[in-house]
């Protein structure tokens, strides 16, 4: 009985979640992302029509804002609503520049009565954010890239008081792993600026590809935006260009399209940084100008992964900062932007080392060592954009060997470089890979598009706060904001970006926006789910990831049992499952607590918007067999960066994901794995599996064999079985292997299972001569 009345609640309250019943959605429950600071909804609406006029502010910035606003609105409505300077006008829709409004960038107050639309703000950029509130406040529709059969627009009665918290609400774009045409450009810089976000840091040169027209230096784009085309094989396992290939893969953008590109995003209150790296990720620009490298090449540009980077600019040339200075100067032609990102990270100084140029200059400079002389080129160059009224910002790695005097820093290597260069009074920009790589998986990998790795939720997105602890209140003003990063390594097209962004892009833009107090991810989750009809409208392409279910196995070594709980992202999303491997429906089973599994089962779960799934729908086995939850010797440790359940892990009847920081991956840096399981007693063995993780971009590689052997006592062995990896070391990406073998059956108490380590990466990938690593998990034995 008790269970009846759980599953009975557990129903309601799905039904709660995912739909706003009959009465609500006549009412129209309000859906605002980012949500306002304050919003108080008034009865009645304000309906749209062709006679509605748009009174602005006679400011020209004013002006062009309130075209874009008629627009939108013709698009979907058929008619484009008159424009003119009639600004106390009792009725229409008003722009209202007015310096009633609290003096802070972006805030804006909006009025909605019967009569009228009434957007006040003390800068063309609050009208702005004003009009995307309004946006948000038609129906979904609205959004629709055709004329609607909709009649009457309408608008809810409100007041709202609204302004950011952050003044830098970024996202970033690399168009230099694989480059996007400018109609994507303009599509997420329509993004940003639906989410009222304000930065678009483009990223336009590393070592992949030059994307920047520069006319003084031509062959940057007719050499160093071309390389040849590997895009069939692994991203890290490309070889370089050969003698006699032609580069034909890339692309860049003309001076022409630049400003086309900046004035679009100004229009839409965004400003553009433009990253121009130096002095590592640069291989594109030394293929075409190798005179300004340490070693004089020849050089080509890489058509995949490259590490550690070892050719970058040389520091000792003068010409070297003659040439970046002119880059730089038709730089600062084409963007108007406060701040030019210079990157500065990850410059392996290797070259620095050997060139005489170089040592002469740290010689010259009375420089300590070569993180002084990176220091020195970081101020070289920092001090040149003051001369011409810009500012410096760069990657964490740019507090090495010190800061230049007025450069900024986006801290990227998790917080400490932020708040290393806020106690030393800089400004900031927090990007931690943590939260902020949206180029991470964001659910379980084996249902999502291919990723670089990592794994960034949603909701981990939304529990980001950019202003860490350990800074003063005095210092906490150093921090600007924050921004999310799209590297696009495994990234080669506009939908897969999008599906990457969004909606986490939504979820960081609240955080941005909205002061930390405010901030509800019950309630953000209930109004991002509402808002996915208006991404569906728009045509986007979003991830639903966080319908997911994740299940969380423990084995239970008192019981014998595998222990499995269910959880979605999103509160209140009630899961249905299924024990005996068919599709789960709606009226499959409710999930209530966790379950105690005593065999091998395939469990399949999702969540379910009223009698449909909502997202994709989850599997996972639980293996129990002879080797479960027994003793497990090790002859060679495993690394206690990736332990997992220490001497159970092997043995604890679950399964790792394709992500290898999941807690179900035991690793070996350097080494093989070598185990031998002690089953207790002698029993009849006839087959034994395995399986390694490969993600050949993290260092991690699949063994050349495994050899499975076993022993009634221990210490005399015999083959069972080899298995060797059909996959060449060149041939693998990310993808889970399993080694298995069946033979005769035989009596043994003891299995060995050896998997050979390759040991060290191949001289071709990014990492030659490094140790590799192998990741376990499950060794079944039946």
């Amino acid at each position: 009985m008790r269970t009846l009345v759980i599953q009975i609640i557990m129903v309601i309250t799905i039904l709660s979640f995912f739909s706003c019943k009959k009465q609500k959605s006549e009412a129209r429950e309000i859906v605002l992302l980012p949500r306002p600071v304050l919003m108080e909804q008034r009865s009645g609406v304000f309906k749209l029509d062709s006679s509605t006029v748009i009174h602005v502010t006679d400011n020209p910035r004013v002006n062009e804002t309130a075209k874009l606003f008629a627009e939108m609105i013709e698009i979907p409505a058929g008619y484009k609503l008159a424009i003119d300077n009639n600004i106390n006008s009792s009725k229409g829709i008003i722009l209202d520049l007015t310096g009633d409004v609290q003096d802070r960038d972006g805030a804006y107050s909006l009025e909605i009565n019967r009569r009228k639309v009434h957007i006040s703000a003390s800068s063309p950029e609050g009208i702005f954010y004003g009009i995307q509130t309004v946006r948000q406040l038609f129906p979904p529709e609205f959004e629709s890239s055709r004329e609607t059969d909709i009649e009457a627009w309408e608008v809810p009665c409100v007041y709202i008081e609204d302004y950011p918290r952050f003044s830098w609400r970024g996202m970033h774009l690399d168009v230099s792993r694989h480059f996007f045409p400018v109609e994507f450009v303009k599509r997420y810089i329509d993004l940003i600026a639906m989410h009222k976000m304000n930065i678009f840091h483009w990223h336009l040169v590393d070592d992949q590809g030059w994307r920047i027209e520069i006319k003084k230096y031509p062959k940057l784009t007719g050499i160093g935006a071309w390389r040849v085309d590997r895009e069939d094989q692994p991203w890290n396992a490309r070889e370089p260009q050969k003698p006699g290939e032609t580069a034909t893969y890339g692309g860049y953008y003309t001076q022409d399209d630049i400003r086309d590109i900046v004035k679009y995003a100004q229009d839409r209150y965004i400003t553009v940084v433009p990253e121009i790296e130096m002095p590592a990720h640069v291989t594109s620009a030394l293929a075409a100008y190798p005179e300004y490298s340490c070693t004089g090449g020849p050089f080509t540009v890489p058509p995949g992964g490259l590490w550690p980077i070892k050719d970058i600019y040389c520091a000792g040339k003068d010409e070297t900062f003659e040439f970046l200075e002119d880059i730089l100067t038709e730089v600062m032609d084409l963007f108007p932007s406060e701040y030019i990102h210079i990157g500065g990270d990850e410059a392996d100084k290797t070259e620095w080392e050997r060139c005489p140029d170089c040592q002469a200059r740290i010689k010259q400079e009375g420089l300590k060592d070569e993180a002084e002389l990176q220091s020195y080129f970081i101020k070289r160059i920092e001090n040149f954009l003051s001369s011409n009224d810009r500012k410096l910002i760069g990657w964490d790695e740019i507090l090495e060997g010190g800061l230049a005097p007025g450069a900024a820093v986006m801290s990227w290597r998790g917080m400490s470089g932020g708040i290393e260069a806020a106690h030393s009074g800089h400004y900031v920009v927090m990007s931690p890979g943590t939260h902020c790589y949206f180029d991470h998986y964001q659910a379980d990998p084996s249902t999502e598009p291919k990723a670089i790795g990592g794994y960034t939720t949603l909701k981990k997105v939304y529990s980001f706060d950019p202003v860490p602890d350990a800074l003063s209140e005095d210092e906490q003003k150093y921090i600007m904001g924050a921004q999310a990063n799209l590297w696009t390594e495994y990234i080669s097209d506009g939908d897969h970006a999008e599906y990457m962004v969004l909606p986490r892009m939504t979820a960081l833009a609240e955080v941005l926006w909205l002061p930390e107090e405010k901030l509800d991810w019950k309630d953000f989750s209930r109004r991002v789910h509402a808002f996915f009809k208006r991404f569906d409208i728009m045509g986007l392409n979003y991830s639903r990831g966080s319908y997911s279910v994740n299940m969380e196995a423990v084995y239970d070594q008192e019981q014998g049992t595998v222990e499995v709980s269910m959880e979605a992202e999103f509160p209140e999303a009630g899961i249905h499952y299924t024990l005996d491997g068919s599709e789960p429906g709606f009226n499959s089973e409710i999930y209530i607590e966790p379950l105690a599994l005593e065999s091998t089962t395939t469990i399949k779960a999702a969540v379910f918007a009223e009698d449909s799934s909502a997202g994709k729908i989850s599997e996972k086995t639980v293996y129990i067999h002879k080797a479960t939850g027994r003793d497990v010797n090790y002859a060679v440790p495993y690394s206690d960066k990736y332990k997992a359940f220490d001497e159970l892990t092997l043995v604890n009847g679950i399964k790792g994901s394709l992500n290898f920081a999941d807690g179900q991956w035991q690793g070996f840096e350097g080494n093989d794995l070598d185990i031998t399981i002690d089953l207790g007693e002698i029993t009849e063995v006839s087959s034994a599996s395995v399986s390694f993780l490969s993600s050949v971009g993290s260092w991690v590689f699949l063994p050349e064999f495994v050899l499975f052997q076993v022993s009634e006592d221990g210490v005399t062995f015999t083959d069972f079985g080899k298995v060797e990896n059909d996959l060449k070391p060149r041939e693998q990406d990310r993808e889970i292997k399993e080694f298995a073998f069946d033979g005769e059956a035989r009596q043994a108490r003891y299995l060995r299972v050896w998997g050979k380590s390759i040991i060290e990466c191949p001289e071709w990938h990014a990492g030659a001569g490094d140790k590799v690593w192998i990741f376990s998990d499950e060794v079944i034995i039946r």
